[in-house]
């Protein structure tokens, strides 16, 4: 067993025990801007996560959504932590969304994990080791046409020009006969349904270290293919993610390129 594994575990069932406490009850919702939530559950499982790694790893650094704005990649050992990935979906009682957490070495992500706690699903990956969904190995789809594939996607929270490049994306794949797009609205989960085969492909065009930084890992070790919107390598210091399976990454990331 590894024991970074095995740390995460443990701090995400914590952090789970926390966040369903709160599910489907009334809750004090607050804005960090209009579409952009926040509830007591992000900010109670952040600390549950924190301090259950802590007593593991007490000289151990931490970048976390909310409360632990850490450099990025510049501490030996880094956690990296999002604490509720979906809010806006569980304040409004949409059951899905997920806790993610990663381990980076020098930058590189080595550990990464994502819970699901109302499928009771654990998505992880050792780097070098192989993805895992429960404990059994996972591979990405076989789909291998885009136009047989199923596209997830996200919007960040600007309603203007990410919107719109966003938008014209999904036009430009629907033209190019896609069998649908989705839009879940989590990125750690949207990235390890491509890592099991669920999607084909995923992309969106703003995002932060802790909403795919474990998902990364996990898709990488799936055998798919993760670079940024400009096609280099994804790593902790992008703020943007295209993932799919290797045979349609080509031709999937020729429509979804940002081009100035």
């Amino acid at each position: 067993m590894n024991p970074l594994l095995d740390c995460a575990k443990a701090a995400a069932h914590e952090a789970a025990t926390v966040i369903l406490s709160y599910y489907n009850t009334e809750l004090d919702i607050m804005e960090k801007s209009s579409n952009n939530l926040v509830t007591r559950a992000d900010l109670e499982s952040e600390e549950r996560i924190v301090s259950s790694i802590k007593k593991m790893f007490p000289g151990h650094s931490f970048l976390a959504e909310e409360n632990h704005p850490a450099k990025r990649g510049t501490s030996e050992h880094l956690w990296i932590i999002d604490p509720l990935d979906g809010t806006t979906n569980f304040a409004h009682g949409i059951p899905h969304f997920c806790i993610s957490i990663a381990y980076a070495h020098h930058g590189k992500i080595k550990m990464g994990l994502v819970y699901d706690p109302l499928r009771k699903e654990w998505f992880s990956a050792i780097a070098g080791e192989g993805a895992f969904l429960n404990d059994i190995k996972i591979g990405v789809s076989q789909c291998g046409a885009l136009n047989q594939s199923v596209i997830a996607t996200g919007f960040y929270y600007d309603r203007g020009a990410l919107m719109e490049k966003t938008m014209d994306t999904i036009h430009a794949l629907l033209k190019q006969n896609i069998r649908d797009i989705r839009r879940t609205g989590s990125a750690a989960l949207d990235m390890c349904w491509v890592a099991c085969g669920r999607f084909d492909g995923y992309f969106e065009y703003r995002l932060f270290p802790w909403d795919f930084s474990a998902a990364m890992l996990i898709v990488s070790e799936a055998g798919g293919v993760c670079v940024d919107k400009t096609g280099r390598p994804l790593g902790v210091h992008s703020e943007n993610v295209v993932a799919s399976n290797a045979t349609i990454s080509k031709d999937f990331f020729k429509i979804v390129e940002w081009r100035d």
